[in-house]
């Protein structure tokens, strides 16, 4: 991992956004620091969100009253609902992650190479005892389907190698960025928007 990502991640570089985060973040760093949170142990992630949980209380960082009403899509990780014309929120578990702190990272290497489609943390949301990150994120509506041999003419262009299907890697900055479908990349007028990002760090 090359210094200038190492310090976005550790809160020393700021990013679009990135305050909320990384202060959930250097929280999580710190529990994992003197508690018995051992990332190899089957039950980490468990033990990680019991601790995020009674921290969100204590900070109240919940958000108890979301407009769930303009739902417009889901996936496996996360359901997405329009805010207003110019934005959605979603709701996302971390499935997609091994822990909480590597999902916080994404965030925050989203906002960093993607600040045209950042996300805001807004708080967090509980429902049936699942644990859900609350984002906003620019609304962006596709004009054209999106060619997938441009996102990889991008990508290329900026240090990522195509690894399979619709994933890249970029072993000189220590990042891999996965599920680079027409789905997860929109194109508005010509330009390219990375709606969902899946990041994950070497």
């Amino acid at each position: 991992m090359n210094d200038e990502i190492q310090h976005i991640l550790s809160g020393k570089s700021q990013v679009k956004h990135g305050d909320f985060i990384q202060t959930i973040l250097s929280f999580l760093r710190r529990s994992e620091a003197t508690s018995d949170l051992v990332k190899e142990d089957k039950h980490f992630k468990e033990k990680e969100t019991a601790h995020l949980v009674n921290y969100i209380s204590e900070e109240k960082f919940w958000i108890e009253n979301i407009n769930l009403t303009n739902y417009i899509s889901q996936g496996a990780e996360q359901k997405v609902y329009l805010q207003d014309e110019k934005s959605v929120i979603k709701l996302n578990d971390s499935i997609y992650y091994t822990s909480w702190k590597d999902y916080l990272n994404n965030l925050l290497l989203n906002n960093y190479f993607f600040s045209d489609t950042a996300y805001e943390l807004l708080g967090f949301y509980r429902n049936e005892n699942v644990l859900y990150a609350v984002v906003e994120q620019p609304f962006v509506k596709a004009t054209e389907k999106t060619n997938l041999e441009l996102v990889k003419q991008f990508m290329e262009s900026n240090g990522f190698e195509n690894t399979r299907n619709n994933d890249y890697i970029n072993k000189k900055i220590g990042v891999i960025l996965e599920d680079l479908h027409d789905e997860n990349v929109l194109t508005q007028n010509g330009i390219l928007f990375f709606i969902d990002t899946v990041f994950y760090i070497i």
